[in-house]
């Protein structure tokens, strides 16, 4: 039997699309649900789908996916939104490069599947985000929220923002280890019904994630 692989799910009030998203999980897919403080008791229900769960009670997309990362133990390790908004059975898609040694990080290219999946401020946000890291020779026209690679890579690139920036820090600093990155398209729909986004959901979201990612390129830059 192939080795199981563990599927990091940060998590904040999302019991609404958990059921969907846990039970559609491919077999020998492992679900960490790294609860971000929830009210409407998300970890109850993550854990009655087989979830794994644990807490990380500081507030932060990159705190829960780096606490999930740790709590991992597969060798591969998937990381996706809890929100419903991808197909977790386009999982094994982006696990087949970095398992094959043809890629050592592979991220998901969102390829709306309905008009006013992706608000317009979320997708200038990105686009505007993703022209600064082709600039830095990093070949990405997404940064998206679902991803692939080998644990021990991950931890040992020492990422260290805790908030919405943790996904550009990553980028960043695989490019800089010459990691080889490669994007997918996957398809990005509605989040489930009785789940918010943090980020796209509304325009200050989307600001306060673009303000975490200049602050990391302001980091990166005096570290240059």
């Amino acid at each position: 039997m192939p080795a199981p692989i563990d599927v990091v799910l940060p998590c904040l009030d999302e019991a609404a699309a958990l059921p969907g998203v846990l039970t559609a999980l491919p077999p020998g897919y492992r679900a960490i649900v790294v609860d971000n403080g929830s009210q409407d008791g998300s970890p109850e229900v993550a854990a009655r789908h087989g979830a794994r769960v644990v807490h990380e009670p500081r507030r932060g997309y990159g705190a829960a996916v780096h606490t999930g990362l740790e709590a991992a133990d597969s060798a591969l390790v998937c990381v996706l939104d809890a929100d419903g908004s991808f197909d977790p059975t386009e999982l094994p898609a982006l696990v087949a490069p970095v398992a094959s040694g043809s890629a050592d990080l592979v991220v998901g290219r969102r390829r709306p599947v309905a008009a006013g999946v992706w608000p317009w401020h979320a997708r200038a946000g990105t686009a505007l985000v993703a022209a600064l890291l082709r600039h830095r020779g990093i070949p990405l026209r997404d940064l998206s929220p679902i991803r692939v690679a080998r644990r021990e890579a991950l931890l040992g690139l020492g990422v260290t923002d805790r908030a919405f920036g943790y996904p550009l820090e990553l980028l960043i600093r695989a490019s800089g280890a010459d990691w080889r990155i490669r994007e997918i398209d996957v398809r990005y729909s509605h989040r489930a019904a009785g789940t918010r986004s943090k980020v796209s959901g509304s325009v200050r979201g989307t600001l306060r994630a673009t303000r975490d990612f200049a602050g990391v390129l302001r980091t990166v830059e005096r570290s240059r």
